[in-house]
């Protein structure tokens, strides 16, 4: 069985086609500045052939032709057929309330993600415009099924997922925490476990999904009971353009002095903050961290905060959970970064965290393994995220539980 696992954005369409019988992918590729004269196109093979090309993509409909006709293409093509692809697997950002496990699209299914595009206006638009273009090129008879992001945390209790506003707005407009990245914590956590050679329901852990956009999450028994992002992927810790948490009146403020509407704040908390917004070099930790090497005040103080707040969630994760039996590291930043895990593990050698430093070293670029010592309290973990491989094998289930 092949399955294509899409990941359409406003203006981008990320693709994998993956065969479920070794789990290894064989293209992927990507169209940016979708809506473009001149939109970019990048197909890669598993054995190193690669097209790219600069394209009109006027719309979603026109990515999923050009990214067709590569798959199926006698130079740079892995598939003689459309026939070939089994089935297909849409990323989608927001669940809501509504989903909380992975459905077969129909219609239906894409009206109730266009009716949650108020908690996700870009994210959600772009996968019901991508879903109903894929319909179109791929025809009705390739089944497609949703996984969404917010679907693993849907496991949080109220007093994790409320916030202390009026109960009347839950109630009218469903404002509350949902979470993200939740299949990079769902393939994370599972994959710890079984590094661990155990069985995740006995098992503690806290997965720190740290990248561009970045989260924490809090898993007992293999459930979530707390995360750091919120409604949005704005709340939690600073990111790279991205405040993460800070005090309301602070918004009101700004917006006040300097005259801003909501769209400007929006633009200046999600875009222009962050790891930007404090060192003014860049939101690429790569070229934050070259800054601090040159004596960059700002750079090591975006560093400072940074490795601070993350500290200050895996801490408090430590308390709700009671305890915990591993740390993972996952995502751009945790699996490259190891300078950022070292100064956040010696900060947790009050819980009895001792850190391998010349494994810690050595994990990075793709390589996956325990960098605690082995009289460690907590058993640390680099692990590199696989959130393709789960959407592709959410969809296979769907698809085989359908058929039954």
């Amino acid at each position: 069985m092949k399955i294509l696992v899409i990941n359409a954005g406003s203006s981008s369409l990320k693709y994998q086609l993956i065969n479920m019988t070794d789990e290894s992918v064989l293209a992927k590729g990507i169209c940016e500045r979708i809506g473009s004269d001149e939109s970019c196109f990048e197909h890669k093979t598993f054995d190193g052939r690669v097209k790219e090309e600069t394209v009109s993509m006027p719309d979603h409909h026109a990515a999923f032709m050009i990214m067709r006709d590569a798959l199926i293409d006698e130079k740079f093509g892995v598939i003689k057929d459309l026939s070939e692809v089994s089935a297909i697997g849409h990323r989608v950002v927001q669940g809501g309330a509504i989903f909380k496990e992975s459905v077969l699209i129909d219609e239906e299914v894409i009206e109730k993600i266009e009716s949650l595009i108020p908690l996700a206006p870009l994210h959600n638009k772009a996968h019901a415009q991508a879903m109903r273009a894929c319909f179109e090129v791929f025809g009705p008879n390739v089944p497609e099924v949703a996984v969404f992001d917010t679907a693993f945390h849907s496991t949080m209790p109220p007093e994790a997922y409320m916030y202390p506003i009026p109960y009347k707005y839950y109630e009218k407009y469903k404002i509350r925490r949902y979470g993200f990245h939740g299949t990079s914590h769902f393939y994370v956590s599972h994959r710890c476990a079984e590094l661990m050679g155990k069985d995740i329901k006995d098992l503690k852990i806290i997965t720190c999904h740290l990248g561009n956009g970045s989260s924490i999450t809090a898993i007992d028994g293999g459930k979530v009971v707390d995360t750091s992002m919120g409604l949005t992927p704005l709340d939690g810790f600073m990111m790279g353009t991205r405040t993460g948490t800070l005090d309301p009146s602070v918004v009101t403020f700004i917006a006040e002095k300097e005259q801003f509407s909501p769209a400007q704040m929006d633009e200046l908390l999600n875009k222009k903050s962050g790891l930007l917004g404090i060192s003014g070099v860049s939101s690429d930790d790569r070229d934050v961290t070259k800054a601090c090497l040159c004596g960059n005040k700002r750079a090591k103080l975006a560093h400072k905060m940074l490795r601070y707040e993350i500290l200050k969630f895996i801490g408090s994760y430590y308390a709700v959970l009671g305890g915990c039996d591993a740390i993972v590291f996952t995502a751009g930043l945790g699996e490259n970064q190891d300078q950022h895990r070292k100064a956040i593990c010696e900060r947790l050698a009050c819980f009895g965290v001792k850190l391998d430093d010349e494994k810690n070293v050595e994990m990075i670029r793709g390589k996956c393994g325990l960098i605690s010592t082995p009289d460690s309290k907590i058993a640390v973990y680099v692990i590199p995220t696989n959130e393709e491989l789960v959407i592709a094998k959410d969809t296979k289930k769907i698809i085989e539980e359908n058929k039954a």
